[in-house]
């Protein structure tokens, strides 16, 4: 039922048996795959015979040339407007796509990019920190944040678009769903009105919501869309959830070691979401094994869906 991403153990000091083996011994049977893995960490996770490989986060391996460290999901952004940039987004996000073939994986998540424009989300995070959220220097920077991203967002939309256009058909002839993330930073795409251009677009192809309920939380938080609203709208196209909790803007803690109410979620997920606890470190072993038991009683009675409208044609078989 619960996958646990390897991002919350994956370093340049440990193979991919080890990987394997220390989620093992915590207790589940399902990974995720993070974005930090070589060629070499794949093919000894596909050795495994216990652990099997739920979703991949993209780029996934590391793309050639990069060192582990500056192999993150938009060192090649989806949206760039710099074509050559865009092209090799697509292509190691393809490669991605079939190393979730070979490891018979049901899907892939994305990051979109971003419009290149400062950085808001960190200031807004520090001012809400010395409770200024009502501030007036609160409310004229998300002002600013809101305007400047409006007003340059149209360029990087459009290259994403063509960039989701070629690869949700590939996708979907792999039978593989690709999941549009949510995410934390202002200027990154998509925005919560943003998803539904893509979904509207490409759910037929495949291409599904995957909510993160950490960066759903830290943005309601910050007066932004609220965090169950994201459900309420897509839950029709959710095709996996990242669970983690947030304390103090500080998010990627393990499940029930923060502030979100995960009983909330429940109405919205079924048997057949993709679930993902994705914990990071200082994360411990215990506290994720205690997640693992607590989520998996809050979710023991879910119903199965087999209506989603980001089902493939192959999907829903594997």
């Amino acid at each position: 039922m619960l996958a646990l991403s390897t991002s919350w153990n994956t370093n340049s000091n440990k193979s991919g048996k080890q990987i394997v083996d220390e989620i093992k011994n915590l207790g589940f049977d399902g990974i995720e795959l993070c974005f930090s893995h070589t060629q070499k960490d794949i093919k000894e996770i596909s050795k495994n015979q216990y652990l099997r490989v739920r979703s991949l986060h993209n780029f996934c391996p590391i793309p050639d040339g990069l060192p582990r460290k500056k192999a993150l999901p938009d060192c090649y952004s989806l949206s760039s407007p710099d074509n050559n940039e865009r092209k090799k987004a697509v292509k190691f996000t393809k490669r991605t796509l079939l190393t979730a073939k070979k490891l018979k994986a049901r899907a892939v998540v994305l990051h979109c990019g971003r419009v290149e424009i400062q950085d808001f989300t960190k200031k807004l995070i520090n001012l809400r920190r010395k409770n200024n959220a009502k501030s007036c220097q609160f409310d004229s920077l998300k002002e600013l944040a809101v305007k400047e991203r409006k007003n340059n967002k149209a360029r990087f939309l459009d290259s994403v678009f063509l960039s989701i256009k070629e690869l949700s058909g590939f996708a979907f002839d792999l039978g593989i769903s690709v999941g549009i993330e949510n995410r934390i930073y202002i200027r990154e795409i998509p925005d919560f009105s943003e998803i539904k251009i893509f979904l509207d677009n490409f759910s037929k192809k495949g291409v599904g919501y995957w909510h993160d309920t950490g960066h759903a939380y830290i943005l309601e938080k910050l007066g932004f869309a609220k965090h169950i609203n994201y459900l309420k709208t897509y839950k029709n196209h959710l095709l996996g959830i990242h669970l983690h909790d947030v304390k103090d803007f500080t998010d990627h803690r393990a499940p029930f070691n923060g502030e979100i109410d995960f009983a909330k979620l429940k109405p919205y997920i079924t048997k057949n979401t993709i679930k993902v606890i994705e914990a990071h470190k200082p994360a411990t072993a215990k506290e994720i094994i205690s997640a693992k038991k607590k989520l998996e009683k809050l979710f023991s009675d879910l119903s199965r869906d087999d209506t989603r409208t980001y089902s493939s044609r192959k999907i829903l078989s594997q």
